[in-house]
């Protein structure tokens, strides 16, 4: 609960209001039955019509009251459940959103969507339901009890004995829920990763022919939360049956023994009566205090996986100098190694090399051979294991992530846009950037020309992750955004690979024309691309076998060579 309270403490005053709200109505459910005895007992017993309708003014009085109570704690209790789950929601987001790129590998995309969303939802609805019935069924429990006692001694030990024997059957079914419901969680993770992978991919399922692969996956993930849910649900209603069996064969005791008791006149009808209502109020308590449990230990299965997130230790957090910006964009790598979290093998080994404001660094080898990995060490997507990464001469550990990343804009080799209009995406880079800026990045990053043909120009809406647009027209909106953030350092990561080749030299020629302030990295595979390069480094096993132009490596680098043969021809070569 204590981690809990810095989310809670915005709706503390709720939290208090709403179960003093319920006091009232149990209350008044407490008294309710006593005033129904009165009547029996004193009015109509005895032919007092007075007593009859002065005792029912004060019983609708109570029943108004009760009302007022229980609207009232529905109304607190469901603010603070809202507001609670709210924070708590938006604290889950922010952690992930401080992730790195190794913290995110340890969780699947699906199962940290359902941690923030389901598992919530069922911690909101414990809360809630705690809020409630943590006054309710106590108090109401005891105040029953005491009403009964006070009734008939002899008689309340019927709902003394019954006490435990329930108490007994919410204790083995909470002891057996609680590993259930972890794995429901756990299946319900599988679904949501099988669904989002298949919407994600949905084009290339479709084009592979894959479809009826892809429903019999959806369909095993699907059957097994299906199965786990109805082994707990099997559990739930062997449970709740023998709570009902209890209650009623409690009930049916009261009525024979209390029949006895009204015969030989050590009771009266009223209080038989009386004494029915507390027995139902006190059972129906004990009922609601083992749904609340219940409630509770699934909450515990999705607290502690919402903990988890809160408390995963980043790998990646803000430098010590606050103040120190990307002022030039010199890139400096000394001796760097890195290797995944859980792998035993380095992607990187000793990569040194040094990039000088102005120039451009292509980065070329074989798939596998680290390129990207080497360009995410820079705005710290990841951390390297040894050696430095180096921004104007500063380790980029020093940095606030905020502040470094502020100087580096990147276009990735997956092109990733957002629901909204052009306009909208392309301001990612700089929200307040001038709209003449805007202009001239799309001109630069050839997306003007398809931009402004369209009807709606930059006003038009892109669907889902740019459906309506094509592979190239979304890298080139990606390269205008990264153009728009005015970064001191620029890193394209094979982000031309869709454009055709007269477009890519437009992009090219373009780019020279800024190159002449910008620290510029390029990935690519063609040969074309990386040319025109100042240093152009060649990557073979996670080394650098090879620095220098184009023409120098052509005739000193076997593997640039043979690449360059095999797209250029060796006569050109």
């Amino acid at each position: 609960m204590k981690k809990l309270l810095p989310y809670l403490r915005p709706y503390l005053v709720f939290t208090i209001i709403a179960p003093l709200f319920m006091l009232l109505e149990v209350w008044m459910d407490i008294l309710s039955p006593m005033y129904m005895s009165s009547i029996i007992n004193d009015g109509v017993a005895a032919g007092d019509t007075q007593h009859i309708l002065y005792t029912s003014v004060k019983m609708v009085a109570v029943a108004v009251a009760g009302v007022i109570g229980g609207v009232g704690n529905m109304y607190f209790s469901t603010k603070a459940g809202y507001g609670f789950a709210k924070e708590l929601r938006a604290a889950v987001y922010r952690k992930i959103q401080s992730f790195s790129f190794a913290n995110i590998d340890q969780f699947k995309t699906g199962s940290l969507v359902t941690r923030t969303t389901n598992d919530i939802a069922q911690i909101q609805n414990a809360f809630t339901t705690c809020i409630r019935m943590l006054v309710r069924a106590p108090f109401l429990c005891i105040g029953g009890v005491i009403a009964i006692l006070a009734i008939s001694p002899r008689l309340s030990l019927v709902v003394l004995a019954a006490m435990p024997v329930m108490g007994l059957i919410v204790f083995f079914m909470m002891k057996y829920a609680f590993p259930m419901f972890k794995r429901v969680q756990d299946k319900l993770d599988n679904v949501n990763v099988v669904m989002q992978e298949n919407l994600a991919g949905i084009r290339v399922i479709k084009a592979f022919g894959r479809s009826e692969y892809e429903k019999k996956r959806f369909n095993a993930a699907n059957d097994e939360l299906a199965n786990t849910s109805m082994r707990a649900m099997r559990l739930m209603s062997l449970g709740f049956p023998l709570i009902s069996l209890v209650m009623n064969i409690t009930m049916i005791m009261m009525y024979w023994f209390g029949g006895m008791f009204v015969f030989d006149g050590a009771m009266r009808a009223g209080d038989i009566m009386a004494f029915s209502n507390y027995i139902t109020q006190i059972l129906m308590a004990l009922t609601q205090s083992s749904f609340m449990l219940l409630f509770v230990s699934r909450a515990q299965v999705s607290f502690a996986r919402v903990n988890e997130v809160l408390n995963t230790a980043l790998d990646i957090t803000d430098g010590p100098d606050a103040s120190a910006t990307v002022e030039k964009g010199s890139v400096e790598f000394r001796n760097v190694s890195f290797r995944y979290p859980g792998d035993s093998a380095d992607i990187l080994t000793d990569i040194s090399f040094s990039a000088a404001p102005g120039e451009t660094v292509a980065i070329l080898g074989s798939t596998g051979a680290g390129k990207s990995t080497l360009v995410n060490l820079i705005p710290r997507l990841y951390d390297a294991n040894g050696g430095q990464v180096l921004v104007d001469g500063r380790d980029v550990r020093d940095y606030t992530l905020d502040h470094l990343r502020a100087g580096i804009g990147m276009a990735l080799q997956e092109s990733v846009l957002f629901t909204g209009s052009i306009e909208e995406n392309l301001h990612w880079g700089d929200e307040n950037a001038p709209e003449e800026f805007v202009r001239q990045a799309a001109q630069v990053a050839q997306a003007a020309p398809f931009v402004e043909g369209m009807e709606e120009g930059y006003n038009t809406m892109l669907g889902q992750r740019g459906v309506n647009l094509s592979g190239g027209q979304k890298q080139r909106l990606c390269i205008a955004r990264a153009l728009i953030k005015r970064p001191k350092i620029l890193i394209l990561d094979d982000s031309t690979s869709a454009v055709d080749l007269a477009t890519e030299a437009k992009i090219q020629a373009g780019l020279r024309e800024l190159m002449g302030h910008l620290t510029v990295f390029i990935i690519a595979q063609r040969i074309s691309s990386v040319r025109d390069a100042d240093k152009i480094l060649v990557l073979d096993g996670g080394r650098i076998v090879d620095i220098g132009k184009h023409d120098e490596l052509i005739r000193r680098c076997e593997i640039y060579r043979e690449i360059a043969q095999s797209q250029l021809g060796k006569e050109a070569v």
